[in-house]
């Protein structure tokens, strides 16, 4: 997809207008039009990318330090208990906007939103070379 057909290209050029709670010179933040709570926002940054892992450290770095800040102002105004952050990258993982976004859902004790998590236990030698091959991929 091209960043003249991303959604989140246009609403960062300002085609689109959103409910904008926080602008930098690398990321926005916006009231998500379809929310899973009151005050769930998106952090995105301005420049196009699908995948986390096509953004350099540095830019990546830069947008993900406003998260304690956002966090913390979306939990006061919601008056939510805490917050979820979640990343889904890749359309396996629940991408539906090919543009790296990240969601902030304010939460509430007994909001009845959830996680679905099927725990699968690992034998030591499988975990030992999964563990090898993730290193190896870090260039350790």
């Amino acid at each position: 997809m091209s960043a003249g057909e991303c959604i989140f290209c246009r609403i960062v050029s300002g085609e689109i207008p959103a409910r904008r709670v926080l602008e930098t010179d690398n990321c926005i933040a916006f009231l998500d039009v379809s929310p899973l709570a009151p005050g769930h926002c998106l952090l995105v940054p301005k420049g196009h990318f699908d995948s986390l892992a096509q953004m350099s450290a540095e830019v990546a770095g830069s947008m993900l330090s406003y998260l304690p800040a956002l966090g913390k102002a979306i939990v006061a105004a919601t008056q939510a208990d805490g917050f979820n952050v979640l990343l889904n990258d890749g359309k396996a993982a629940g991408q539906v906007v090919p543009h790296v976004h990240v969601h902030v859902i304010p939460r509430k004790e007994g909001d009845g939103l959830g996680y679905r998590w099927h725990p699968q236990a690992l034998d030591d030698a499988a975990a030992d070379a999964l563990r090898r091959s993730i290193e190896a991929g870090l260039g350790g």
